[in-house]
């Protein structure tokens, strides 16, 4: 009989490696566009070519192979360009690795759901924690066919994996689907041409510490001109000494433009990115740069001043602030965003969220925040849910994975710690033991926000349950006391909690005195009376 899993301690996340920051070039030339487009076609076929030679080489990859592939490059361009194409090569078939052992995790789920559910009979109920049997023959047949095609895919792209054979698509795979789908994504051929080409080139160089202002290749000097180091076939378009093309155009980072200019007055190493928009028909230039590896805070240094515990949705977030005993503080605060429309558009939406977020914990003088450490990778396949496409939808709206990227680097800004809690039975055991005792005639509490005080509590190391049960009488001084969290040389931690004010009833006051006197009670009881009538004596007056 299994039981509840063990909980994975919190721990602090590591804060941001690396620094990038983007601003577009402007005032551009004709000349100056034409010389940009032949680079990045140049460049971009030499790292098309170098890519296919690196997937064909597979596990026989060594670095005996990548000196030749970087010999073969420098005589067509350069041994600064070589080496920064040589590197994105390995990058992104690197990255394609990885991607096919997530697809095979996948496969390896769906298979497990489906030959557990064809096990059993027809109409078998689920449980929590596994599903039922299918509904009809006709659907326990579809499901038995898709389980054939799971495990030939799986046998596919496993024997790839053992090959060392992966797929890649310079450019994206999906602007290359979205050739087939022209009229659905609103482009005409020739616009998508525009789109392919231009994610295909290559205008990218790596920096290197020690020369002039942090890049050979692409320099940009601390008043923003920039220059181009020109690959051999294209040192004719020079427009400057030592083979460079300097660009009309000049840019000016406005965020982090103080630490970029430290950077680059000290010769310090800064990598470059120019890309060009054709949507709206810009160029940008991306500056990005190491940051040295600091040393992650204690845990108990990142709960010391309280913690703010985030409930992540799909559409808000819902927060609680809590102090360094896990006691909720103030109100719920809930901050809402909106996922729909384009990529750029919800990319926004989180980061101003999440600048929200961070402003709020900046004023309360909080050190952390709780988070929980969410994977949707295995909830959101058609054998976890089945029909219910609404819910994984609903799960794939959560942003699980770029929430985590911008949140760690936007609140290492702020100086303020992230810590990552295990998600289990965050919202059950939240809604439990804390919305009905905090929800009062002002305060609505909904079950997202107890589960931000669960998330707080398990970031601050406490239980998410208030107080233990009561030790039995003959035990008592072996349970000890029942809070969950007072330690046990605390005075009166058995007690309720004090009130507000001075003092606990309404008609008594600091010094010990009521308010007023009691009232004779209105029950009329059979004791015999002691109070006897006397007449005024000055009605018998004369």
């Amino acid at each position: 009989m299994g039981g509840v899993r063990a909980l994975v301690a919190p721990f602090v996340v590591p804060g941001p490696s690396g620094v990038a920051v983007r601003d577009r070039l402007k005032h551009l030339t004709a000349q100056d566009e034409r010389v940009l487009r032949a680079i990045g076609e140049h460049q971009g076929a030499l790292a098309s070519r170098d890519l296919k030679v690196r997937c064909t080489q597979g596990l026989e990859h060594g670095a005996d192979t990548w000196a030749a592939r970087k010999r073969g490059l420098t005589k067509v361009s350069s041994s600064r360009i070589a080496g920064a194409i040589t590197k994105g090569t390995h990058d992104q078939w690197a990255l394609a690795r990885r991607c096919q052992a997530a697809h095979i995790r996948s496969l390896e789920a769906g298979i497990r759901t489906l030959r557990h559910r064809l096990s059993l009979p027809l109409g078998a109920k689920g449980t929590k924690r596994a599903a039922g049997g299918y509904r009809s023959k006709g659907e326990w047949f579809r499901k038995s066919r898709r389980l054939a095609d799971l495990e030939t895919r799986h046998t596919a792209a496993v024997t790839d994996r053992r090959a060392g054979r992966v797929r890649v698509v310079r450019g994206g795979k999906h602007l290359l689907n979205t050739r087939h789908h022209l009229a659905a994504a609103g482009l005409t051929e020739e616009q998508w041409r525009g789109r392919w080409e231009a994610e295909r080139w290559f205008l990218a160089a790596d920096g290197e510490s020690g020369k002039r202002f942090g890049n050979e290749t692409i320099r940009v000097t601390p008043t923003g001109q920039v220059s181009i180091k020109l690959p051999a076939p294209l040192a004719h378009l020079a427009n400057a000494s030592h083979g460079r093309y300097t660009l009309t155009g000049t840019v000016a980072f406005a965020h982090r433009g103080v630490e970029w200019a430290d950077r680059i007055e000290g010769n310090r190493a800064v990598a470059y990115h120019i890309h060009l928009d054709t949507a709206r028909g810009r160029w940008y230039l991306t500056a990005s740069w190491q940051r040295p590896l600091v040393q992650t805070i204690p845990w108990d240094t990142a709960r010391a001043g309280g913690v703010i515990g985030v409930d992540t949705n799909a559409d808000h977030f819902a927060a609680y602030r809590l102090d360094a005993h896990g006691n909720p503080v103030g109100e719920p605060h809930r901050f809402a965003y909106d996922l729909s429309g384009t990529a750029h558009h919800r990319d926004a939406q989180i980061r101003h969220t999440l600048t929200r977020l961070l402003h709020w914990a900046h004023q309360t003088g909080v050190t952390g925040i709780g988070i929980e450490d969410l994977d949707f990778s295995t909830e959101k396949t058609r054998e976890k849910h089945g029909r219910r496409k609404g819910l994984r939808q609903l799960i794939s709206g959560i942003p699980t994975g770029k929430l985590k990227a911008r949140l760690v680097s936007m609140a290492a800004e702020q100086g303020l710690a992230i810590i990552a809690v295990d998600p289990a039975h965050t919202s059950m055991w939240g809604g439990q033991h804390w919305q009905k005792p905090l929800t009062t005639p002002r305060r609505k509490m909904s079950r997202h926000d107890a589960a931000g005080i669960a998330i707080g509590r398990r970031a601050l190391g406490h239980p998410i349950r208030r107080r233990t049960a009561p030790p039995p009488h003959d035990r008592r001084d072996r349970v000890r006391h029942r809070t969950a969290q007072t330690a046990p040389g605390a005075r009166e931690r058995e007690g309720t909690r004090p009130p507000a004010t001075e003092h606990a009833p309404r008609d008594v006051l600091p010094n010990g005195t009521r308010k007023r006197q009691p009232s004779a009670p209105k029950t009329v009881r059979d004791a015999p009376r002691t109070h006897e009538w006397a007449q005024d004596p000055l009605m018998c007056s004369g």
